[in-house]
Parts: C-alpha cells; structure tokens; sequence
C-alpha cells in the first residue's frame, strides 16, 4: 500500500475545514501577542525613564533611553546601522520639534505611542513568516514524539549556534530554536535539516532527510566539486508550506509544486529519484484534488494536512522509517 494511503482515503481528507483555518488563525494572534510582549515592556520602560524629563528638549540629556529615542524618530535597528550619529541627532531633534513639543504636556505619551508604532513594523515584519515557523515547530514535535516512542535517541541543531546537542529527558520547547534532527534508523544514519540550499537544485528546499551523519553532511556540501556528489544520499526532499489563510492557499501549491518539480528534474538528470512530499496548512479543494492526483500516480511520495494530528503523525512516521 501506498505510504500517504495510511492517512489519506480521498482528496477530501486533504482539504482544510472551517475549524482548522479558524484554530490557525486564533494560533496567528497568540504568536503575534508572544512577539509583541518584548516591545509592550520596553514602551513601559521608555515611558518610565522618559517621566524624568521636564520637557521635550530634556530628553536628549537623559541617560539610558537614546536607543528609545531613536525608535520614536523612526528608525528602524536596520538603519542605525548605516547613519552617522549626526544624522540619529538630526532625527530625534525632528522627532522633539515636529511632534513631541507640540503635544504639550503630553509628550511622553507621545514619544511611547511613536516608540510603538516603529516596534509596530519590526513586529508586522517578523510575522510575516510566522507561518511558516509555527508549521515547522509543530512538524518538529510530531518527529521528535515518533522518535520518542519508538526509543530512538536523537541528536538536534541549535538553529543559531548551529552546535549538535545530544537529547536530555527534558526537550521542552526546543523546536523553537532547531534546525535539524540526526537519528540512527534500521536502515542507516539519518539527518533532517530544514531550509537547505541543496546544491544540486541550485536553491533552498524545506525538508531534506539525508543518508548521512551531521559531519558527513558538511563534509559533502562543502568539498563536493560536483553539486551531484551529494545525490546519492538524499532520501526525500519537502516542501513545507504553514501559512493558513484560505486566500493564499493556491499561490502556496503552486510555489511548493514548482520547487518540487526543480527536485525532480534536477535529480532526473543525474538518476536519481529521492522521495518529495508536500505538507501544507491552507489546502482548498481543488489543490486537493492535484495533490491527491499526483500522489496515486506516484508523482509525489506523500502529503499531509498539517491541521489533522493524524495524518502529521503518519507522514512522521513515514520519515522516521525511511
């Protein structure tokens, strides 16, 4: 039997309900009000420190607050970068004169409110592929609780240390900060690394299960000359796609299909086939329908909802046991 036949009876099993796109987007604004508790304490502190100051102009001879100050004029943590200080001075001198004076005594409620409107963008920005980091974080526990329950220890990457840690008793909230799973399966050594430029497509895939130690994998990615020298040992390659509004789904399939079909061209050419399978939160009818389509014709490997617990547990399954 077909490995997506263990969760998936039709296309109708693939189609994301009311429910799941209402839970997503209730998931959405819980995260975005994570995010956001950061900016509300440093408006609070701003504020506090700012209550100091008699008047506008004072607040530019008050100590601790000039990466505040430089928030309330507009710029962003990008920019400081790139300004001299007499253009940060130019800007709060702005900020004072054009806005801050002419709330009166209001000044300081002033300056916080504007100190959240530029936190505003910073955070509206990082939501943007909030998404698809929830998606990723969710795929990661149902992996990591396969290889639990089936006494198989693992190693994982710290996303930003990008050091290999080995697992405790205690692997609360790691998915939020990881990269890749290594385990030893009965067939070999296996690594999970997300978002990867896999040399021979020539760009960046999800998913990638390789037949390879986390060293060996290095090695291969850095010293292959020929980008094909690593074919041999991917097992499947994955598109990922979490974002949940109903009104992008279509765009999301055609993206995922596209990069899929690069996988498959590109690894056709060298004779190789890896698996390539397609795990997706918004999924509407008629992308069910391709979907499912190219699954019985073996197109794609396997897919799933993300929405539905079974069948995320099912396709984790399936590549635990590859």
């Amino acid at each position: 039997m077909s490995s997506h036949r263990n969760h998936l009876q039709s296309s109708n099993d693939l189609v994301t309900t009311y429910e799941a796109t209402r839970a997503g987007f209730v998931a959405l604004a819980l995260e975005k009000n994570r995010r956001a508790t950061p900016y509300v304490a440093e408006a609070r502190a701003l504020k506090e420190a700012a209550s100091q100051a008699a008047s506008p102009a004072d607040l530019l001879n008050a100590k601790g607050i000039e990466m505040g100050l430089f928030t309330a004029a507009g710029l962003s943590d990008k920019s400081l970068a790139h300004l001299k200080t007499e253009d940060k001075i130019e800007a709060i001198n702005g900020l004072i004169k054009n806005f801050l004076e002419p709330a009166g005594t209001n000044f300081v409620e002033e300056l916080v409110f504007r100190f959240l409107l530029t936190r505003g963008d910073t955070l509206g920005g990082s939501m943007r592929n909030v998404g698809g980091a929830l998606a990723q974080r969710k795929l990661t526990r149902a992996i990591l609780s396969t290889l639990m329950i089936a006494g198989k220890r693992y190693h994982w990457q710290h996303s930003k240390t990008k050091k290999w840690i080995a697992m405790t008793n205690d692997d609360t909230e790691i998915e939020l900060s990881l990269r890749g799973i290594n385990w030893e399966s009965d067939f070999g050594n296996r690594t999970l690394i997300y978002n990867l430029t896999v040399p021979l497509v020539k760009s960046n895939v999800d998913l990638c299960l390789f037949n390879l130690a986390p060293t060996e994998l290095a090695a291969n990615q850095s010293n292959a000359i020929d980008p094909s020298a690593v074919a041999p040992y991917v097992i499947a390659l994955g598109e990922l796609k979490g974002g949940i509004d109903p009104a992008g789904a279509d765009e999301h399939w055609k993206t995922a299909q596209a990069a899929l079909n690069r996988i498959r061209e590109a690894f056709s050419r060298v004779g190789y086939t890896p698996f390539t399978f397609f795990v997706g939160s918004a999924i509407a009818k008629r992308m069910a329908g391709e979907i499912w389509n190219q699954l019985e014709n073996g197109t794609l490997s396997n897919a799933a909802n993300l929405n539905e617990e079974n069948q995320v547990a099912s396709i984790s399954r399936w590549l635990c046991n590859l």
